[in-house]
C-alpha cells in the first residue's frame, strides 16, 4: 500500500504556476517575512535586559519570568482579538498597525521615568504584547493566499527562517549595545538596558516602510487572478465577517487539539528563550550585563539557525509524505523534545552542567537541542496548520486562536518555572528543564489523540485524552509537594548566605539574598534588619552626597535604597531633589559653555 505516486502527482500539480507568480510571492514573502523577523527584534529584546534588570531594581529571576509570563498573557488575548479583526481587515493592515504600535510602546520604555516600577514595567510590556499579537494573524493571513495547502508546509518551514532570523539579528545587536558604543555625537555606556528598546524600533520602522510600498494582499491584488486554489473557500476575497469567522474556527474540533498542543510548545519555546540569557549567568557563571562571552552569543545566533532547519525539514515533510497532515509530524517532535529535555534534566541534576568547560559545552548543546524541536513544532503547528483550518478568509482567526493558547500555556509555563526557580539553590535550573519536559511529553499526548481521532479510532483517543487529565492532576500535585519542600530549604539557605555576605561587607549580595527570603516569607526577623541597615546607608551616603553637591552619587545610593524598600522608602524624596540639583549643574555647565564660546 503505497500512495506514492498520488501524492508525486499531486504535488507536481499544485506547484505549477503561471510566468512571474513565484518571483512575485518570493518578494512578497520575504517582505511579510523581514517586517515579522522586525517584530521579533522588538519582543525579544527583553531577555537580554533580564540581567540588568535584576541589577538595577533588585527584581528576582522570578520576577523576570513573571514579567514574560505577563506578557504572553496579554499576547494570547491580544491573538483572540485581532485574529479575529484580521480577518476583517486584511493582513496587511493588521501587520501594520502592529508595527506603529511596538515601535511606539518600545520607545516609551526606553525612554520612560517610570521603568524602574516593576507595576508600570508589566503594565508596559503587557501592552507591547498585545499589540505585537497583530502580526502573527496578519502574517498568517496574508501567506494564505498565496500558497496552496500541499505547499504551506515548506513554506511555513522556508518562512521559519525569516521569522527566527529576527532572533538572531536581536542576539546579534544586543552584545553590541550593551558593551557600549558611539555613534556621532551619542556616546552609550556599558550596561544600558534601556537602549534595547530604543534602538530596534528604529529598524521596524524602516521594514514597514518597504512593507506598505511592497506587499500584496493577495494574488489577485498582484495581477494573478485564479491562481491559488483554496480548499476551504476559494470564492472571491480574502475578508469574511467576523461572526462568520468565529463560528467556523470556534466549531472546528481540530483547532482545539492544535491549539492544547501549542500551549506546550509555547511553554518549552518561550521558557528556554527568555530564561536562558539567566540560565548563562547563574548556571554557567557568564557576565550578561555588560560584556556576553562568545560561546553565550554564538549560542543565541545558532539557536534560530537550527530551528530553521528543523522547520524546513518537518514541513517539507509534513507536505511530502503526509499530503498536508501535520500531526503525525508533529507527534514525533514533541515526544523527541521530552526525550531531550528529559535527558538535559539528568545531566543538570547529576551536576554535570555548570561552569567548567564540559559543562558549558553540554549547557549550551541541550538549548540547542531542545530550539531545534520546540521551533519545528512552532513552524507546522503554529504557521501550517491554522492556514489548512481556515483558508485565505479565516485562516487570522484560526491562527489567533491556536497561537493564543501557545502564549497561555508560555505563561503558564514561566509562573510555574519562576515559582519553582525562586524556591531552588543557587545554580540549580533541574526544575526549569524538567518542567519544559512535562509539557513536551504533554504535546505529543495531544498529537497522538488526534492522530487516533483522524484514523478512526474514537475509544483510543479519547482514552489518551482521560490520560492527559491525569497528567494534569499528577503533575500539580508533585509540583506542589516539591514546592512546599523545597521552599524551607532555599529559606535557610538564602538567611545564612545574606547574614554571612553582611558580616563581610558584601552589600550588594546580601541585600539580593535578604530580598529573596523576604519575597518567600516577608517579614522574616533577620532579612528584615539586613536590608533596613543597608537602605540606612544608601539613604546616609544619598545625604552625605547631596551635601557636597554630588548629585550623581546622590541620585545612584537614593535609588538603591528604593530599589530595596520601594514605596516604604525614605528615599524618594531625596531621589527626586538630587534629579532636580543634576539638571540645574547640567544646565548651569551648558550656559557657562555658551558663554565662553
Amino acid at each position: 500500500m503505497s500512495i506514492a505516486p498520488d501524492a508525486k502527482l499531486e504535488w507536481e500539480i499544485q506547484h505549477k504556476h503561471p510566468l512571474g507568480f513565484k518571483a512575485r510571492r518570493g518578494l512578497n514573502w520575504f517582505t511579510v517575512g523581514l517586517m515579522y523577523a522586525m517584530f521579533y527584534m522588538c519582543r525579544y529584546n527583553f531577555r537580554f535586559a533580564g540581567a540588568g534588570l535584576r541589577e538595577e531594581f533588585g527584581w528576582s529571576t522570578g520576577d523576570i519570568a513573571n514579567l514574560a509570563a505577563w506578557f504572553s498573557i496579554a499576547y494570547g488575548t491580544g491573538q483572540l482579538l485581532n485574529g479575529l479583526i484580521c480577518d476583517r481587515i486584511g493582513g496587511r493592515a493588521s501587520m501594520l498597525i502592529g508595527a506603529i504600535g511596538s515601535i511606539l510602546i518600545n520607545l516609551v520604555i526606553g525612554f520612560s521615568p517610570w521603568t524602574s516600577s516593576f507595576a508600570a514595567f508589566a503594565a508596559m510590556w503587557m501592552i507591547n504584547g498585545y499589540i505585537q499579537a497583530a502580526g502573527t494573524p496578519g502574517m498568517v493571513k496574508i501567506n494564505a493566499a498565496w500558497f496552496n495547502k500541499n505547499e504551506r508546509g515548506l513554506f511555513s518551514g522556508i518562512f521559519g527562517f525569516m521569522i527566527q532570523s529576527g532572533q538572531a539579528m536581536i542576539s546579534m545587536l544586543a552584545p553590541w549595545i550593551l558593551a557600549g558604543f558611539s555613534f556621532l555625537a551619542i556616546v552609550v555606556g556599558p550596561g544600558e538596558w534601556r537602549m534595547l528598546f530604543t534602538i530596534p524600533p528604529i529598524f521596524l520602522g524602516l521594514v514597514a516602510i518597504w512593507f506598505y510600498f511592497i506587499t500584496a494582499q493577495s494574488p489577485d491584488d498582484a495581477g494573478f487572478h485564479g491562481t491559488i486554489e483554496d480548499d476551504v473557500d476559494n470564492s472571491a476575497g480574502t475578508t469574511v465577517p467576523v461572526w462568520e469567522s468565529f463560528k467556523f474556527v470556534f466549531s472546528n474540533p481540530l483547532v482545539w487539539f492544535y491549539a492544547v498542543a501549542y500551549g506546550c510548545t509555547g511553554a518549552v519555546r518561550h521558557a528556554a528563550d527568555q530564561l536562558s540569557p539567566l540560565y548563562f549567568e547563574d548556571v554557567l557563571g557568564f557576565n550578561m550585563k555588560t560584556n556576553l562571552p562568545l560561546i553565550a552569543s554564538f549560542t543565541l545566533v545558532l539557536v534560530p539557525i537550527v530551528a530553521v532547519c528543523g522547520s524546513v525539514m518537518s514541513g517539507w515533510a509534513s507536505d511530502r509524505f503526509f499530503r498536508g497532515n501535520r500531526y503525525p509530524v508533529a507527534m514525533v517532535l514533541y515526544y523527541g523534545e521530552a526525550f531531550v529535555i528529559a535527558a538535559a534534566t539528568t545531566v543538570m541534576a547529576l551536576g554535570l552542567i555548570g561552569p567548567t568547560t564540559l559543562g558549558i559545552l553540554l549547557g549550551c548543546l541541550f538549548l540547542i537541542l531542545i530550539a531545534v524541536t520546540a521551533n519545528s513544532t512552532h513552524s507546522i503547528v503554529g504557521a501550517a496548520a491554522p492556514v489548512d483550518i481556515g483558508g485565505k478568509k479565516m485562516a487570522g482567526f484560526a491562527s489567533g486562536v491556536i497561537d493564543s493558547f501557545q502564549y497561555y500555556g508560555a505563561a503558564l509555563g514561566l509562573f510555574i518555572t519562576g515559582l519553582m526557580l525562586d524556591v531552588s539553590l543557587p545554580g540549580n535550573y533541574t526544575v526549569w528543564f524538567g518542567i519544559m519536559t512535562c509539557f513536551a511529553f504533554f504535546g505529543g499526548c495531544a498529537m497522538l489523540a488526534l492522530l487516533l481521532r483522524q484514523r478512526g479510532k474514537s475509544l483510543a483517543s479519547r482514552i489518551v485524552i482521560a490520560f492527559m487529565v491525569l497528567l494534569v492532576v499528577g503533575g500539580a500535585t508533585f509540583g506542589i509537594q516539591q514546592y512546599r519542600s523545597m521552599k524551607p530549604v532555599a529559606i535557610e539557605h538564602y538567611i545564612v548566605t545574606a547574614n554571612e555576605a553582611f558580616a563581610d561587607n558584601q552589600i550588594e549580595a546580601a541585600a539580593d539574598d535578604a530580598q529573596r527570603v523576604l519575597r518567600l516569607t516577608p517579614g522574616q526577623p533577620d532579612a528584615l534588619r539586613i536590608v533596613d541597615s543597608i537602605h540606612d546607608t544608601y539613604v546616609a551616603a544619598a545625604q552625605d552626597a547631596m551635601a557636597i553637591g554630588d548629585a550623581t552619587t546622590a541620585m545612584k545610593q537614593a535609588q538603591s535604597a528604593i530599589n530595596l524598600k520601594g514605596r516604604e522608602s525614605t528615599a524618594r524624596q531625596l531621589l527626586i531633589d538630587a534629579k532636580s540639583l543634576n539638571k540645574a549643574q547640567k544646565d548651569s555647565a551648558g550656559t557657562e559653555a555658551t558663554a565662553a564660546e
